[in-house]
């Protein structure tokens, strides 16, 4: 049985173009695989907490040392990487918002990259912990950025992905959303049509 793990990372919940088009994603995904297990986290109904000192400080105190409070925080990064390490699949859906990720999915990043957890530090530098997954991004856009130097979002998954192991991800764009109403359909047909390629 295959297990995937969808992040909804849109202000606006559903009504987020990029957590529709995911659901779509995932909704194909699922039919073609009977039996499959699919977790969903919606920033928008439960929001991740930006790690602060308190946090850091927390995961870096040895289990038998922590306060009540460090371990509330270590708990809550230990069951946001449960779900990632019990995914086979990962599924992103990623707003641009003044062309950078969500900030809660910054926030969510800063909680699953755990040292020793999820990578380690060698003699031949860091060394992701996490493989065997695969990860599809459902990148939305007012404008056209993919290819461009605006475009800060398509690197900085991958890179921080790769960091922790996951190097299998490919991104699905819908550009041009703010852009009239025939841009919009555009855009959105191209990644319709791609997602349900990849789903299959």
């Amino acid at each position: 049985m295959q297990k995937l793990l969808q992040l909804k990372t849109s202000l606006f919940a559903d009504q987020g173009q990029s957590s529709q088009l995911s659901d779509a994603f995932v909704e194909a995904w699922q039919a073609s695989r009977p039996g499959s297990e699919v977790t969903i986290r919606d920033f928008a109904a439960e929001a991740v907490p930006h790690l602060d000192g308190a946090g850091f400080q927390a995961f870096l105190s040895k289990p038998g040392e922590r306060t009540d409070q460090q371990q509330a925080k270590v708990a809550y990064s230990d069951a946001l990487i449960a779900e990632l390490q019990a995914a086979d699949v990962l599924v992103i859906g990623l707003p641009m918002y003044n062309l950078g990720v969500p900030s809660m999915l910054k926030a969510w990043m800063d909680h699953v990259a755990r040292a020793g957890i999820t990578f380690r530090y060698t003699a031949n530098g860091p060394e992701g912990l996490l493989a065997n997954k695969k990860v599809y991004v459902f990148a939305t856009r007012g404008g056209r950025y993919a290819g461009t130097s605006f475009d800060t979002q398509t690197d900085f998954v991958r890179n921080f992905l790769g960091f922790i192991g996951i190097t299998e991800v490919e991104f699905v764009y819908a550009e041009g959303l703010n852009m009239g109403a025939e841009s919009k359909a555009a855009g959105l047909a191209i990644a319709h049509a791609e997602l349900s390629r990849i789903a299959s």
